[in-house]
């Protein structure tokens, strides 16, 4: 990394602009490519599993390559014309405060009573069926879309950021993008995508763990339940199907005392999974402010901690 304030630019940027929806994102131009690459392998006579491969290492390859060759040609043009374009890329992967304004969508529709646009504002950021929902199902939901996401879209981004610069957090996007558009278990998907799938499992298994220091510190200065949160994060962090999802859903549900996880449809079809906390009480619209609240604190600390490695050249 050429800038070492190009961390807390980002966070600066992302603060204020969020992610606006007519920015030429980095994300949109990966998930083109990643289209455009599957209409070739996809249709292709290569075995599906290795056909997914090749879509994964070409998409990836190329975030990488191309993010890492226009920063230094920014930078050979002008330093500060590089240190601009660095900052820039840098704030397009952090979406903490996207994840904040989805999720206060969601209570806002609650905090009116209105069941159906909350379930309509939900289906933008879950995979689940949310026509049947109850308040306190979509409730539980945003919650656990805020922690998971936390993970996915704060931690491992930055994670990636202090050991590898933004060349390297754009490639995890790119994994993280593919992870989203085919990794699925489904008939169409379970050969295709399953590489990654389990890359996207493995980029973010160190972030998911490295969670439970910072979701406990972050329950800490919120006031929350933060040894709760230990012990619910470190007890039930095997509670998913992934590796790496149950952590900070763990976590979070230990801080703020609820149970989250348990059966869901996913296009009428019921999928089973094990429950995450203790069913103490019902969850309430306030507890989605307070899991935007560890947002913010999680995010901060984050920042913090890259800013102080990279400023001080530790990784």
């Amino acid at each position: 990394m050429y800038f070492k304030y190009s961390v807390f630019i980002a966070y600066t940027l992302d603060l204020i602009f969020a992610d606006p929806y007519n920015m030429p994102h980095p994300v949109k131009f990966i998930g083109r490519l990643i289209s455009y690459l599957e209409n070739i392998f996809f249709k292709s006579r290569i075995n599906k599993f290795i056909s997914g491969i090749f879509t994964a290492v070409i998409t990836i390859g190329i975030s990488y390559i191309a993010t890492y060759y226009l920063i230094n040609l920014s930078y050979g043009v002008n330093f500060y014309l590089g240190a601009v374009f660095e900052c820039v890329l840098a704030y397009t992967v952090l979406a903490s405060k996207c994840l904040e304004k989805e999720a206060m969508k969601i209570y806002e529709e609650i905090k009116k009573n209105d069941l159906t646009s909350s379930r309509i504002k939900l289906s933008y950021i879950v995979g689940r069926d949310t026509k049947e929902l109850s308040f306190s199902d979509i409730i539980r939901a945003t919650i656990e879309t805020v922690a998971e996401n936390t993970v996915d879209a704060v931690i491992t981004p930055i994670f990636f950021m202090i050991i590898g610069g933004v060349p390297l957090a754009i490639a995890f996007k790119a994994v993280s993008t593919l992870d989203s558009m085919i990794g699925y278990r489904n008939e169409k998907y379970e050969q295709f995508g399953k590489f990654s799938a389990r890359l996207d499992d493995i980029c973010n298994f160190i972030p998911a763990r490295i969670s439970v220091i910072i979701f406990t510190l972050s329950a800490y200065i919120n006031s929350l339940d933060w040894k709760n949160c230990i012990k619910i994060g470190l007890r039930d962090r095997k509670n998913h199907l992934s590796p790496n999802c149950a952590y900070p859903e763990g976590l979070i549900a230990g801080a703020l005392g609820i149970q989250l996880g348990g059966a869901h449809y996913y296009k009428g079809k019921l999928v089973e999974k094990a429950t995450i906390g203790d069913n103490i009480r019902e969850p309430n619209k306030e507890d989605i402010l307070k899991s935007v609240k560890v947002l913010r604190v999680n995010t901060f600390i984050c920042v913090c901690i890259a800013f102080t490695l990279i400023y001080l050249n530790l990784p």
